[in-house]
């Protein structure tokens, strides 16, 4: 029997699987031949059809590994050139844009400010404020923006916080990026809460407010969707955990404690990755990367399935996985970054057996990677951007990029989009010659990941969010 994947995104349609097994039987029966393409473009059509060509569901796109079909993409723009909208989006917030027919769901935190008098006895009480800001009242928010026109539709509260723990200066109380599955909208603010909004009425249908942890720096960890569950990290210095959420009531279906050892200081056991499910051997795992160890959970149940040890300290993570030909790939993130290649079908530890390879050269702290035939590209936090051979590691070029970096890179028809802190974004071509192809330049600078719908790019920096469009 020939399997096919329906992305996790997306509503299944309203046949089965057993259907359609039973429909290629009596297909072989009655002796007639269907060949592999036509059966794959006919299911994916099935699959899809509700789909229009302005999907990008999640934090990644909708493979959660920032690869577009996009063929029309521009390749130059600034504030003068290629913009089709612009639109000011209140409060701070870094969490990505996501994107289904004409609407774009993204969040913001509106806070209130302290005087620096308040602030400074605030956080005078932690220990180790260094690089912390705080903030009064909090209003944790959705935001609808229109595809077509840029209009801000809505803005819907879905938590207030009185008195907020601290973040990261380079950091947002609204970080971690909404999840899109048929008409709902999936939002998540860490140890604030998880929320669930009908798309078409605006209406909350479920928030879920169970679980507090200590992330000390603020949330970062985006939910996945995996059929009828909501999959999200907990990973605080004082518990370390992912729960599933039937996203339909916001119950708990199951809830996984980390199991490796981690260092004894709370402050090196928290992360903040998202994870990436992929199959293996017939089994959903879900890719998971916590301090010093990424783990293979069944998604179905939360059992552990596998797990490899980094082979050093690396907490904080935040790069979401990226796998290709049965191999994910890791980026460990603070103190000394390393990546990790793994063979995601093992089972037990898998340290020894099934991590295929390490370099503790190029490894980004915050921006996740890509996997493109064959080659990984990464770039660090301090703008190197590199091409390593997926196989092995080794390096194949590097290049400097201006500026810092903590947005995840973009692939599309041959080229490779870098979004920097201080606006820019680089454009290099695809493969393994350096060769660069554009350089761009906004007003304010990007911090969340980028998203495309249709031949635009949908660009959010800390001030506003742009449709870029060539005419």
């Amino acid at each position: 029997m020939i399997g096919f994947v329906i992305p996790a995104c997306v509503e299944r349609p309203a046949f089965s699987e057993s259907v359609l097994s039973l429909f290629l039987t009596l297909l072989c029966v009655r002796g007639k031949t269907v060949k592999y393409c036509v059966l794959t473009l006919t299911l994916n059509f099935l699959a899809l059809s509700s789909l229009s060509a302005a999907e990008w569901p999640q934090f990644r796109g909708p493979d959660g590994q920032g690869h577009s079909a996009a063929t029309g993409l521009p390749l130059t723009w600034s504030e003068t050139e290629n913009v089709k909208w612009k639109t000011q989006i209140p409060g701070e917030g870094h969490s990505s844009p996501v994107i289904s027919g004409d609407q774009i769901w993204l969040t913001t935190a509106i806070t209130e400010q302290l005087s620096e008098e308040e602030e400074k006895k605030r956080l005078s009480q932690i220990e180790n404020p260094q690089g912390l800001k705080i903030a009064g009242a909090l209003s944790l928010q959705a935001v609808l923006v229109n595809l077509r026109t840029g209009e801000l539709e809505k803005q819907i509260t879905l938590f207030e916080v009185a008195e907020p723990a601290p973040k990261h200066s380079l950091n947002s109380y609204a970080s971690p990026t909404p999840v899109l599955a048929g008409n709902m909208a999936y939002f998540h603010f860490g140890t604030y809460g998880t929320a669930c909004l009908n798309r078409t009425t605006g209406e909350t249908v479920w928030t879920n407010e169970t679980f507090h942890i200590d992330h000390q720096t603020g949330p970062g960890s985006s939910p996945v969707v995996w059929n009828d569950l909501l999959i999200v990290h907990f990973d605080g210095m004082d518990a370390q955990f992912l729960t599933a959420f039937d996203r339909h009531t916001g119950k708990v279906r199951w809830q996984t404690s980390r199991s490796g050892e981690m260092n004894p200081k709370p402050a090196l056991q928290k992360a903040f990755g998202t994870p990436l499910v992929m199959e293996s051997n017939g089994r959903p795992i879900v890719i998971s990367p916590a301090a010093n160890w990424v783990y293979g959970y069944d998604a179905r149940d939360g059992s552990e399935v596998w797990k490899a040890s980094y082979g050093k300290l690396g907490f904080s993570t935040v790069p979401r996985p990226v796998a290709e030909n049965g191999i994910t790939y890791i980026s460990t993130s603070f103190m000394q970054p390393r990546i990790l290649a793994v063979d995601y079908s093992g089972q037990g530890d898998v340290t020894e057996s099934h991590r295929k390879w390490t370099s503790d050269k190029q490894a980004p702290k915050q921006p996740s990677m890509l996997i493109v035939k064959g080659h990984l590209y990464t770039v660090t936090d301090n703008g190197i951007a590199a091409c390593l051979n997926a196989a092995d590691g080794s390096e194949i070029w590097k290049a400097r990029l201006t500026g810092d970096f903590s947005a995840s890179p973009l692939y599309a028809a041959g080229r490779i989009y870098f979004f920097g802190h201080n606006g820019g974004a680089t454009v290099l071509a695809e493969g393994p010659e350096l060769k660069e192809l554009a350089k761009n330049r906004l007003d304010a600078g990007f911090m969340a990941s980028p998203a495309v719908a249709d031949n635009a790019l949908i660009l959010r920096t800390e001030e506003a969010l742009y449709r870029i469009q060539a005419e």
